[in-house]
């Protein structure tokens, strides 16, 4: 839909609904510290759009499962991503429930309660966004293998920098041949030959 793909919807859809619970959470810890009722209303209506947000994102996580190409050491991350997330958006649902049920009528004991249930969830939010980080940079999840593979053509193939960029990696290292042969002279002026090696010519 709209040429996006089942993992590219995910990738749109994940990083609002995780800012927008972590926000709820400090709104609501807020109106608890400030006793202000504008907070708490304001972060109500943000766990609302985040969990909203959450699932939407969990949901699209389960169609890109099945669509990516994916080895063992992917499999594995993502089994936790998918768990951690699952855990996660149930933690933030079941506080919502709770406080629509009691109509923000809560004894300070369940307050507290759901107010540890989510920072759990803050917690939650944040190991889930770790796994999914390990899953791009650490093994290109997502990526085509044919389109893996025409990307490692290009980056051994190398690029012309424009005149006057400069990159470390460009950078000559100091001294050139002149060092590499000094330090080569030092390594054999400090060589020590092991007790009761025949003696040889250097």
């Amino acid at each position: 839909m709209l040429g996006y793909d089942a993992p590219r919807w995910h990738a749109l859809l994940n990083d609002l609904p995780a800012a927008l619970l972590i926000v709820a959470v400090l709104f609501d810890l807020a109106s608890a510290a400030r006793k202000r009722e504008s907070l708490s209303w304001a972060a109500i209506w943000t766990l609302w759009a985040g969990v909203i947000g959450g699932w939407a994102a969990v949901i699209a996580g389960e169609l890109a499962e099945d669509s990516i190409e994916h080895g063992t050491a992917i499999h594995e991350i993502m089994e936790k991503h998918e768990n951690i997330a699952l855990i996660t958006m149930s933690l933030f649902t079941i506080v919502l429930i709770w406080k629509m049920a009691r109509r923000f009528q809560m004894p300070p004991q369940e307050l507290a309660l759901t107010r540890f249930l989510s920072v759990v969830g803050v917690a939650g939010v944040i190991w889930t966004g770790m796994l999914g980080g390990r899953l791009v940079f650490e093994h290109a999840a997502g990526i085509p293998t044919s389109t893996l593979q025409t990307e490692i053509q290009n980056r051994t193939a190398g690029h012309e920098h424009e005149p006057g960029e400069e990159h470390e990696h460009d950078e000559p290292m100091a001294g050139g041949a002149d060092s590499a042969k000094a330090a080569g002279d030092t390594v054999k002026a400090t060589h020590t030959d092991p007790p009761g090696t025949p003696p040889h010519k250097h």
